[in-house]
């Protein structure tokens, strides 16, 4: 996947869906809480970040990615700051800024999805 990617082509859909949800849940794992709801639709979100949870309506503090900018955010092969700026992500909230957590594993590393 990764080599897709670093083409510019599209990686294989199952791989990127499979390496995003593996990626939410390190994210989950390593900071967890309920604070923050981060959003790859149409692949899966996950709550995160230690603070007041949120039970009902829309979270007052949401990430949302699609599945490609994710998987670059996780891997560290995209700041935080770009992704936002760039518009690849949309956070709303005090605790929305995951700069402070990424990347959740290294690019091509022990840590990242091996599909290709």
């Amino acid at each position: 996947m990764t080599r897709a990617l670093d083409a510019g082509d599209p990686p294989p859909p199952d791989a990127l869906r499979a390496a995003a949800r593996y990626l939410l849940g390190l994210l989950a794992a390593a900071v967890p809480g309920k604070a923050v709801e981060v959003r790859v639709p149409p692949v899966a979100a996950v709550q995160c970040v230690p603070g007041p949870r949120h039970t009902r309506g829309t979270p007052p503090n949401v990430v949302e990615t699609d599945p490609v900018t994710w998987f670059r955010l996780a891997t560290g092969r995209l700041g935080w700051a770009e992704a936002v700026a760039s518009g690849g992500v949309q956070a709303s909230g005090a605790r929305a800024d995951l700069a402070p957590y990424l990347p959740v594993a290294a690019s091509g590393g022990a840590g990242a999805p091996s599909a290709h």
